[in-house]
This record gives structure tokens, sequence and C-alpha cells, in this order.
């Protein structure tokens, strides 16, 4: 069964009410898989040279491979690898030859979906949200100043949430010649709902209102996603928003030979 009609995905982008202009990059590709979202940073228009670069690296470099046969886990997450580590370097060396683009970079997150599995790819404090079973749960963890500070205790989360070092992140792509992605694999089940979002989002709406919008709903993602957009406005719009919706409707695994199913059987 293809992607296509196990997935079902809605994406949007929005300048926010504040900003003049959009620094977020969405790309989906249904057939593979694959989500990519980016939340650029820099002077002038670099943000969104950054985040433009970085999606197009990835979406060139992992869709293609995915097109050539079937996916496990460590072939999954060395494309995904790939795919950031390229996009770190064409944004690095870009910024390295034009000076209007000095120490432009972006925030990565990345979703490749697979035999009923997911690979996760994150830099920087673009999330990537579940929702199941009426639970909402980040499984992604920001890569930022504010971040440290709550694991290491010297902040609690209800400061977290009033602290003006939200948007100081740790790590990003293009920033540095070398970069440490983060990257995980995920079981998936039908009816999960997963949400690839910009800090745009959450830092305007609790996750628990995040939640809430997926929830009631879920029948209909193009309006989940519209609303997403809409509360993040409504409660201020100070930065770009970008929601990429996952839901999955059925099983996607990949068809097992015989003795696969038979090896399988008798590690049970």
């Amino acid at each position: 069964m293809g992607l296509e009609e196990s997935l079902e995905v809605a994406a949007r982008t929005d300048s926010g009410m504040v900003r003049s202009h959009n620094e977020d990059s969405i790309a989906v590709d249904q057939a593979c898989g694959l989500m990519v979202l980016a939340d650029g940073m820099g002077g002038y228009n670099a943000g969104e040279v950054a985040s433009g670069i970085a999606v197009s690296v990835m979406m060139a470099q992992i869709a293609p491979a995915v097109r050539e046969g079937p996916l496990n886990d460590a072939n999954a997450v060395s494309l995904l690898e790939r795919g950031v580590n390229m996009a770190n370097s064409s944004i690095f060396e870009a910024a390295q030859s034009d000076a209007q683009y000095a120490g432009m970079g972006t925030t990565v997150v990345s979703a490749l979906f697979f035999d009923n599995r997911v690979a996760v790819a994150h830099v920087g404090d673009s999330r990537l949200y579940r929702l199941r079973g009426g639970v909402i749960e980040a499984i992604t963890r920001d890569h930022s100043l504010l971040q440290e500070q709550l694991d290491c205790g010297m902040i609690t989360a209800d400061e977290a949430r009033h602290s003006q070092n939200r948007n100081l992140v740790t790590r990003a792509v293009g920033i540095d010649a070398e970069l440490d992605a983060e990257i995980h694999l995920h079981e998936v089940l039908v009816g999960d709902i997963y949400l690839l979002c910009s800090d745009g989002l959450n830092d305007m709406l609790e996750d628990e209102d995040i939640g809430l919008i997926l929830h009631s709903m879920q029948g209909n993602l193009e309006l989940a996603a519209d609303q997403l957009i809409q509360s993040a406005n409504d409660n201020g719009g100070k930065d770009n928003v970008s929601v990429i919706l996952v839901k999955v409707k059925q099983e996607f695994a990949r068809p097992r030979s015989r003795l696969s199913k038979l090896f399988n059987w008798l590690r049970k």
C-alpha cells in the first residue's frame, strides 16, 4: 500500500502578524513519506535563504534515494543524516562566499515515514509533536539555551514560558563546518497525528492548546492546519509560523518475504 493512501498530509506557512517576510521554508513529498521544515535566521534576507537551501538540499538528497528501494532503520537514519549534513555544508559555503549571508543559519526538523516507522532528524528548536490517544507529546527536544536551563534545574517550566531566552538555539544548520544533528526512530500507530512546526507556533500556543486543536479537528487535517496558524496569529503572531501535519490512516509495513516472515515468527 502506497504512502499516499496511508498518510494524510496538510502543510501551511505564514509570515505572522509582525514580521514583514517569511523566513520559514517547508516541503513535502508524500509519496516518499518525507517532510522537511526549516526556520531561518540571519540579517537582510539571509534567514529565508538559509531555510530555503536546507529544505531544497534535503529533499534533493533524500527523495531520489527513497524511490530506489525499500528503507530499513539503518538507511533511513543514514539518508536523513546525509541530507542534513549536505544542507549544512551548502549553507556554510554560501555564507562564506557572500558577505551579506555571513552568519546565516536555520533550524531543521524532518520526518521520514517508512515501514510503520518514522525517522526524525532535528537541529535547533523547531519541533515534532505526536498526538496519540488524545495525548500530545513533543518527541523532539529543543537544542536551546532555555532547554539546557530547564534540564539542569536553573529555571522552572513556568519561568521558561516567560523567559527572554526562548529563541536562543545552541545548534543550527549552516553556522559551523561540522554539524551534530539528532536523529531518532519511532514506531507509528494508525490514528497517530504528527506535527512538525517552527517555534512561531509553540511560542504562541501552549502544548495543551495545540493538542486540543489537533484532537478536536483530527477529522479535517486541512482545517486543523488553518486553525493552528490562526490561533498563533490571534495570540500575537510575533514570528513566522509553519506547520506540517501527518495523520496515519492505515499501516504501511513493507512486504516481507516468506523467509523473513518465518524468521520473525521464530524470534517471538
